[in-house]
């Protein structure tokens, strides 16, 4: 978890939670559990901020921004789990 990134759109900073890891643990990790049984996402880690960042060129043209979509930092936390498991899951198979 980048802790220099911005506030997501669920009004938590990345550094909050890096700084206070021990306390948000455990409801987070009970709120992942239950996700993964009952297979359903909290609706605020679905949301996104979708911020246009300028590169270069005429202002007035759409076409020089990228966009940014900033999610919620406890739905990245659960994907991140969610990665590493299925990682660990391929190579402890030999399947990659």
């Amino acid at each position: 978890l980048n802790d220099c990134k911005s506030m997501m759109p669920d009004g938590i900073h990345p550094r909050v939670l890096k700084e206070l890891a021990d306390v948000p643990a455990g409801p987070l990790s009970i709120i992942c559990q239950k996700s993964w049984e009952s297979g359903e996402i909290p609706a605020d880690w679905k949301l996104a901020s979708v911020i246009p960042i300028y590169k270069k060129g005429m202002k007035e043209d759409a076409g020089n921004y990228r966009t940014v979509s900033l999610t919620s930092v406890p739905g990245k936390i659960r994907e991140k789990i969610i990665l590493d498991t299925i990682e660990r899951h391929l190579k402890n198979n030999a399947i990659i």
